[in-house]
């Protein structure tokens, strides 16, 4: 008995293998941690998005090329087993298997043309290990050891052809609880603190709920860290004629612009303290005074601040109001780093990619996504897009292709990151060998110098050499 789902279908041919050389609610559990498949991406289809699979409640997954993307929960012996298939002209009908072995996942090239690719090996037996990347064709999926999961989430979620707004499509389940519980604040006049590193897409969030709060007004975003400090104030808040030397005409301001709207105070920790003040008065009595004017205008907006920093410190060191802070904080939402949610890269490339590219690219090559998926993104979504429209100008009409990428994308290597000594090439053999048993065995060094037949000491000495930490594998 299948018990789901179906998907868009593809326009393919797909006779033969080419060969190459929104479920949980705020007042609901977001649940725990368990293993899980994601199809990152279709490197052909990015737009196509991703799918999540909770593979721990199956006794095995069978992965290989359909008419359409498609996954089903199907009887097999006394158990369940997942089906997915994927319209990929790279992937065989009879790919790859992926099952638990004494508490462990690993996935079996079973009868596939083009073989199977685990975190850039070629191989037909791998022991999957928390952030593996496995390439089936020109498909990207990634195996997560534990991964946020709603408690009421279905086996399957696939996010192919989910029309939402931007920032507000997640894989994973703690940030996907949390956007819930802003779709509900969103409708009312709540005020809102977003909070994240940069990067992560606080103005498009804010956006977003400015979206779904109804109001007919426009969407005025303000710089808080951009406007001068002698200026702040005739900025945000307007000015009379003759005010003062150069105002030749009345100005509204910033914060009457948004009137009947929302107003997005980026980079809230930024407002001088001289200027915090006049902002609380604005927002306690609901009017503001135009610089220069003796009579207070009444406003009607609803205001949603961002920051990368610390307010909390900020507000204890008396750096920012603590009466200015509660009136900004209704809500506060964090926006979790790319780091924090792997589950959303192949999301956050898909959706920018289809932003950046014009409709009908070819889409990526299997090496390209596979950098992609490799690299930590520690600037973020902002690095991610940056990163595709370079790629977007250097690719032109041709699928992307390694090189159309940054350096930094391509060596793995982040700014700022030291450079790594140049290996020689048997030197660079050791060294993938050594990671490969760290992945599999989860960073324990004794583990490894088994598997590898080496004193541990040895072990130690080309963990040293080569820069690697074991704890990173666990």
């Amino acid at each position: 008995m299948a018990l789901n789902i179906t998907m868009m279908p593809s326009a393919v041919d797909l006779g033969a293998t080419l060969s190459v050389d929104q479920q949980t609610r705020a007042q609901r559990s977001a649940g725990g941690t368990e293993p899980v498949l994601v199809l990152a991406l279709e490197c052909s289809r990015p737009g196509a998005l991703s799918a999540r699979y909770r593979i721990s409640k199956v006794g095995a997954v069978v992965l290989g090329r359909g008419e359409t993307r498609r996954a089903e929960v199907v009887p097999a012996g006394e158990g369940l087993e997942l089906s997915i298939r994927i319209p990929d002209r790279w992937m065989s009908s009879r790919h790859a298997r992926i099952e638990p072995s004494f508490g462990r996942w690993v996935l079996v090239d079973t009868e596939s043309k083009n073989g199977t690719v685990v975190d850039g090996h070629s191989t037909r037996r791998a022991v999957l290990t928390d952030g593996s990347v496995v390439e089936l064709g020109h498909s990207v999926f990634i195996f997560f050891e534990k991964a946020s999961v709603p408690a009421d989430a279905p086996i399957i979620v696939d996010l192919e052809g989910k029309q939402d707004l931007p920032g507000m499509i997640t894989l994973l389940g703690t940030w996907q609880a949390e956007l819930e519980r802003l779709r509900q604040i969103a409708p009312s006049e709540i005020p809102i603190l977003i909070e994240g590193e940069s990067g992560t897409g606080k103005e498009i969030l804010a956006r977003a709920v400015h979206a779904l709060s109804g109001r007919t007004g426009a969407f005025v975003p303000v710089n808080c860290g951009a406007l001068p400090e002698n200026l702040v104030e005739s900025e945000l808040f307007g000015y009379k004629k003759g005010a003062f030397s150069g105002a030749a005409t009345d100005q509204p301001g910033l914060v009457r612009s948004a009137d009947g709207g929302t107003l997005f105070l980026d980079e809230i920790g930024e407002l001088p303290p001289s200027s915090q003040a006049a902002l609380l008065r604005v927002l306690q009595e609901r009017e503001v005074m135009p610089v220069g004017g003796t009579r207070s205008v009444p406003i009607d907006l609803r205001v949603v601040a961002a920051t990368h920093r610390d307010l909390d410190e900020m507000v204890a060191q008396g750096g920012f109001r603590h009466d200015l802070f509660a009136r900004l904080a209704g809500l506060r939402i964090t926006i979790p780093s790319v780091a924090e949610r792997r589950t959303d890269v192949g999301i956050l490339v898909g959706t920018l990619f289809e932003r950046i590219f014009p409709q009908g690219h070819p889409g990526l090559e299997a090496e390209a996504a596979r950098l992609l998926f490799r690299y930590p993104w520690p600037l973020n979504v902002r690095e991610i897009e940056q990163a595709l429209s370079t790629a977007r100008v250097l690719a032109q009409a041709v699928a992307v292709r390694a090189d159309h990428l940054p350096d930094t994308v391509r060596s793995g290597r982040p700014p700022g990151a030291p450079k790594p000594a140049t290996l020689t090439e048997a030197d660079q053999k050791v060294r993938e060998d050594v990671v490969r048993a760290l992945r599999e065995h989860q960073g324990n060094v004794s583990a490894v110098a088994r598997a590898m037949d080496k004193d541990r000491k040895q072990i130690q000495r080309w963990i040293k050499r080569f820069g690697l930490d074991p704890t990173s594998y666990r």
